[in-house]
């Protein structure tokens, strides 16, 4: 039912807490896409960080490599990676942020045999399993970063557009809404009063 078709003072508080609630929704909502803004900012940061030391990290990784390549030969060096497992103690657990359920990725750390034999190796290979493992964990931590920006980016979308909304078009109809109600019952109030005091003035006039 449109409201605005009648002008009584139950529609006038109808429309008066429409626009109550929308103003309190844009508040929360502001509120949220605010501390939404500041948890991605914090996560780019901390993304930027990691991409640089991710970057030497890899450099010094891959000169180890081609030195364990020349020392040992490169097919060594291959049997050798093929002969590393998978590694399957990677969790994902969540966490929540005004309602946006980010990923916590966890390795579970473990003592274990040394993947490889000694005997056809070098320090220099040791170096780099060393380094590209350091590089794994920190890959794990970006992915946890990026994956939880990128949810973070389409959330403030989303509250930023209910925002607006409310911003733009809910609070000023219903503001337009209670005025125009609110205009049409003052009018009527001032007819009824102007009435009464005709009626009243020819009640005086009878009496006289």
């Amino acid at each position: 039912m449109d409201i605005t078709l009648f002008p009584t003072k139950g529609n006038l508080m109808l429309a008066q807490n429409t626009l109550a609630l929308s103003k309190q929704g844009y508040e929360l909502l502001d509120k949220k896409r605010n501390i939404l803004m500041r948890e991605m900012m914090a996560l780019i940061d901390k993304a930027k960080a990691l991409h640089s030391r991710i970057e030497v990290i890899f450099s010094d990784a891959y000169r180890a490599l081609e030195s364990a390549n020349v020392s040992i030969g490169i097919n060594t060096v291959e049997d050798i990676g093929f002969a590393i497992p998978v590694d399957e103690n990677i969790k994902i657990k969540f966490r929540s942020v005004m309602g946006v359920e980010l990923p916590v990725v966890s390795k579970k750390e473990s003592e274990t045999a040394p993947m490889y034999g000694l005997a056809m190796t070098n320090s220099a290979l040791d170096e780099a399993v060393a380094k590209f493992m350091k590089v794994k964990e920190l890959t794990l931590e970006l992915a946890e970063i990026e994956t939880s920006v990128y949810r973070l980016a389409v959330n403030i979308g989303k509250t930023q557009k209910r925002a607006n909304s409310l911003k733009n078009i809910m609070i000023p109809k219903y503001e337009g809404i209670v005025k125009n109600i609110q205009d049409v019952l003052d009018e009527k109030e001032r007819e009824e009063f102007s009435r009464l005091k005709i009626i009243k003035k020819q009640k005086e006039n009878r009496m006289e």
